[in-house]
């Protein structure tokens, strides 16, 4: 039988990573990337039997890589600490790394927010990159965020039929962190782009109707809502923020008090 290695990626995860790494317990190795957290994450991780390698935070992409490199096993199965591994998906992962008939397979993702199964909105089944793979068949590329994947593998990729659950935010305060933090990352993919405040509000509205409407998270209730003002907020301040790094000293506060020249009299 092959060999399977799990990655969990986390940082500040303490309250998270336990049931990510018992839900991967039977997995021939477990390793978990963390980048220097504070909370106890990586103690904790180590007393559930999880090898521990630390990495300075470079944007998700190196972060990934550094986990594949990490990885000594056949096959790859990668979780992030907000995900859970269910018996289903188990199974299903061992039934195929048996019959190696394909080198990399997408995974679906039920997530659960504001006490529901959100089942549109663009969350299910909300594939990322293929998460089961053989060692070797694929890498990540390094954008510093919403990273993508290169398939070194001539094999076309696979769609699991099991979901894994997903539990993205333990409440609205993580919510707008990760908003906030991913808004960042995700700046300095676009700063090179043409952008006015027009475009950011453009771009913005875009994202609110496209969860909203166009992937039916109105039948998602409140929740829909709140996933569809938070996609606004999140794209809105990504292009403000990317507009704030290309003007520059122009978008600073002035060194010592002085009244704007139209302002003095």
């Amino acid at each position: 039988m092959p060999t399977i290695s799990v990655y969990i990626i986390a940082y500040n995860e303490v309250e998270k990573v336990r049931s990510a790494i018992e839900s991967v317990s039977w997995a021939d190795e477990i390793i978990l990337v963390d980048s220097y957290s504070t909370d106890g994450t990586s103690e904790l991780a180590t007393q559930l039997g999880a090898k521990v390698v630390q990495v300075d935070f470079k944007g998700f992409g190196d972060l990934r890589n550094q986990a594949l490199a990490a990885c000594t096993h056949d096959w790859i199965f990668s979780l992030d600490a907000d995900e859970r591994c269910t018996p289903e998906v188990a199974r299903e992962i061992q039934d195929l790394v048996a019959r190696g008939e394909l080198d990399a397979y997408h995974t679906p993702r039920r997530n659960f927010f504001m006490g529901r199964w959100i089942k549109h909105s663009g969350w299910y089944p909300n594939y990322r990159q293929p998460q089961l793979f053989r060692r070797g068949a694929m890498s990540y590329d390094f954008k510093p965020v919403h990273e993508g994947y290169v398939l070194h593998s001539p094999k076309p990729i696979g769609h699991m039929q099991s979901a894994i659950w997903q539990f993205p935010f333990k409440n609205m305060a993580e919510v707008m962190h990760k908003a906030n933090r991913y808004s960042t990352l995700g700046a300095e993919k676009i700063k090179h782009k043409k952008i006015s405040m027009w475009t950011a509000l453009i771009h913005a509205k875009w994202a609110f109707w496209k969860h909203y409407l166009f992937k039916l998270g109105f039948l998602d209730g409140w929740a829909g809502l709140v996933i569809a003002v938070g996609n606004f907020e999140g794209t809105f301040y990504r292009y403000v923020k990317a507009l704030e790094i290309q003007k520059g000293e122009a978008w600073r506060s002035p060194t010592k008090p002085s009244l704007p020249e139209h302002d003095q009299s």
